[in-house]
């Protein structure tokens, strides 16, 4: 089959409907390794909080979605998005609240330095979750910058290699499928080095072995690893 033809079998290849495999995203699903453990501390110690206000910082696919997630089950949070004219604060006032991708989604200082003060008023806390540390955010309003120094940051480091071939098996698991160990340790030498990049793979995987009615084969994982390499991999929290 020459190249071409090859590249317009894969346009046509038809994927089946993709069913929803839920990620197990609770407490007792959460793979806990060393670069976890201060910020599953941090969620499990709730409301025993050192300050009223956390920031979960670290790298995408880090695994910061997955503890707000888990976080907001546990303490009933509200999701809110603190800008100009909206009622992020009010919300602070009756029940904690969650704030994600604090430096990517972007803020109104005036109001997140509200949201803060309404959260210490009324005894309520405010996790947030961030790529960046807060004094990377270019916050320019003196008393949130003030704020946010007093604030509990907890740094999520990037998952290792034995984390993410657990996280790969788990993946896999989840879709009632089992590969082999070395199979497992291929995608992990080959992959981007993220909780993100590895949901992505298995999921691609999952999707392509069904639409050709194959089993997931080290040539087939190749073929992924090769598509990714030239795409973007793991553009979210991871997760």
């Amino acid at each position: 089959m020459t190249e071409t033809s090859e590249r317009e079998r894969r346009k046509s290849e038809q994927l089946p409907l993709q069913f929803t495999h839920d990620s197990a995203r609770g407490r007792d699903d959460l793979l806990v390794s060393e670069r976890l453990a201060a910020a599953v501390s941090i969620v499990d110690e709730w409301p025993a909080w050192p300050s009223p206000v956390v920031v979960l910082a670290g790298p995408v696919g880090s695994g910061k979605s997955h503890l707000a997630h888990i976080w907001q089950q546990k303490s009933g949070a509200a999701a809110i998005h603190p800008l100009a004219g909206s009622d992020a604060a009010a919300i602070a006032a009756g029940a904690p609240v969650l704030f994600e991708d604090a430096d990517r989604r972007g803020f109104d200082e005036a109001e997140l330095f509200h949201v803060i003060n309404s959260v210490r008023q009324n005894g309520h806390t405010l996790l947030m979750t961030s790529r960046l540390w807060p004094m990377s955010w270019g916050v320019e309003l003196p008393d949130l910058k003030s704020r946010l120094k007093a604030a509990t940051v907890v740094e999520i480091g990037e998952p290792d290699e034995e984390l993410l071939a657990q996280v790969i098996v788990k993946l896999f698991a989840d879709r009632q499928l089992y590969i082999d160990d070395k199979l497992v340790g291929y995608i992990v030498n080959r992959m981007e080095r993220s909780l993100g990049a590895a949901q992505d793979i298995v999921e691609r995987l999952d999707r392509l072995a069904l639409a050709r009615g194959t089993k997931i084969t080290r040539p087939l994982v190749a073929e992924v690893l090769n598509d990714f390499g030239n795409s973007t991999v793991g553009d979210r929290d991871g997760d």
